[in-house]
């Protein structure tokens, strides 16, 4: 893998007035062996806001979100050039150590993946790999981190036994809480409501909404009435490259894209 830097973006202005960025993506392309699937795409996310990636399968928006926490490293004869800055810091420096920034940066996949341990164990097993230890920390980040997923008074009184046996919508809450544990700066969600049914997706929202208070989120959904619902900013991409990006209300109502308009009015897609 290889990567080139671009001079800096502006940092995109937030509804009511300018907001601190968290992400900044400059030059942005990407490919699998031959085939480019992200092209030169820039844009900054800001900070304590949910950011919506959208566009039709096959567009680039989950590739663009693994950028963001360097999982595409993983996937063989990948070839990235231009540059990611979070909260600052050039993620692809060769100085970045890599499980380090997978601390930093939260991530929930579209299918709920708990560890088949407990819901305790599910929880501490982050913090326990940083070197805490002790028992009342680990008690006092449990706790913490089940609230702030909104799922503490769920099983407060079932720590102890197996994750696997939660609901899809509870396991989902659970690994949102896993990646609290780690105090994130920055908290990806790929679809995370795809394998849930309409309760459990409302519940996932509703979380969301609360989390930016304390975090910044960037999403990929297919679903354009969620983002609508949830996110502050929309960024809709087609073809691997970035076509449009705004606040999600003007996205919506007055897209500057006809490719955009057709796009978010359900004429494709």
């Amino acid at each position: 893998m290889s990567t080139e830097h671009a001079p800096n973006s502006t940092p995109c202005a937030a509804p009511g007035g300018p907001a601190q960025p968290m992400v900044d993506i400059r030059s942005l392309s990407l490919w699998y062996g031959g085939s480019q699937a992200l092209k030169d795409i820039s844009l900054t996310i800001p900070k304590s806001m949910v950011t919506a990636f959208i566009g039709p399968s096959g567009c680039g928006k989950s590739t663009l979100l693994r950028c963001l926490n360097r999982m595409n490293d993983l996937v063989e004869n990948v070839r990235i050039q231009g540059a990611v800055d979070v909260n600052n810091r050039d993620i692809y420096s060769p100085t970045e150590n890599v499980d380090v920034l997978r601390k930093r940066i939260g991530m929930v996949f579209q299918r709920s993946t708990p560890f088949p341990k407990t819901i305790y164990e599910n929880i501490a097993f982050g913090p326990r790999i940083t070197g805490i230890k002790r028992q009342h920390e680990l008690d006092r980040i449990v706790e913490a981190s089940l609230s702030g997923a909104a799922l503490w008074d769920e099983v407060k009184d079932r720590l102890h036994h197996s994750a696997l046996g939660l609901s899809g919508g509870q396991q989902q809450r659970l690994c949102i809480a896993r990646a609290l544990a780690l105090k994130p700066e920055l908290i990806l969600f790929d679809e995370p409501c795809a394998a849930l049914d309409p309760i459990a997706t409302a519940k996932i929202e509703e979380l969301i909404i609360e989390l930016k208070k304390d975090y910044t989120i960037a999403i990929v959904t297919h679903n354009l009435q969620q983002a609508a619902r949830i996110s502050d900013y929309t960024a809709f991409l087609y073809l691997g490259e970035l076509v449009e990006f705004g606040p999600t209300t003007r996205m919506f109502t007055n897209p500057e894209s006809d490719k955009t308009k057709s796009y978010v009015t359900g004429r494709f897609g």
